[in-house]
């Protein structure tokens, strides 16, 4: 329980899962596990109950670089949740290997790493440098689901072996 720890230490604490708007249909798993694999499908900001965080825009319109680096830091929680949910233990990541960030842009907005690092700054602070570490990408795109600013999706390595 030493990821769980270390969350605590940083007085973060992970969401409920999420409560998405009535009548959407999700056909595919948050987290699907494949061997020493764990696939995260996209992700967005979440209150600790659940629902989604405001707010919701077009980051360099109605969100601010500084609000979507908060919505990122939320996301990577969200995407930890989870993870928890699924795997049991979040200790059983032996590593970040791919995040692939998106953030909902104004037309001209260029910041999209400086948002996404919200995301990685958390994954880094719990997992350090070595199991942290991973590859990424952060694209802008014109819109994202429900008008969230930030959806994240990526991949870790496991422990299959607990």
């Amino acid at each position: 329980m030493r990821i769980e720890q270390r969350l605590a230490d940083l007085g973060l604490s992970l969401p409920d899962p999420p409560k998405l708007p009535p009548g959407t249909i999700v056909p595919f798993s948050f987290v699907r596990v494949h061997g020493n694999r764990a696939l995260i499908s996209g992700h967005g900001p979440l209150l600790s109950d659940g629902s989604l965080a405001e707010p919701l825009g077009k980051v360099g319109a109605e969100v601010t670089e500084e609000q979507g680096y908060l919505a990122a830091r939320r996301t990577a929680l969200a995407i930890l949740s989870s993870l928890q949910r699924e795997l049991g233990d979040l200790d059983r990541i032996t590593a970040w290997v791919k995040v692939f960030g998106m953030v909902a842009v104004a037309p001209g907005f260029t910041g999209t790493l400086a948002v996404i690092n919200g995301f990685s700054d958390v994954i880094l602070e719990l997992w350090g440098d070595r199991a942290g570490a991973h590859a990424r990408s952060a694209v802008g795109l014109a819109e994202l689901p429900f008008g969230i600013p930030v959806e994240i999706e990526g991949e870790v390595a496991i422990d299959d072996l607990r």
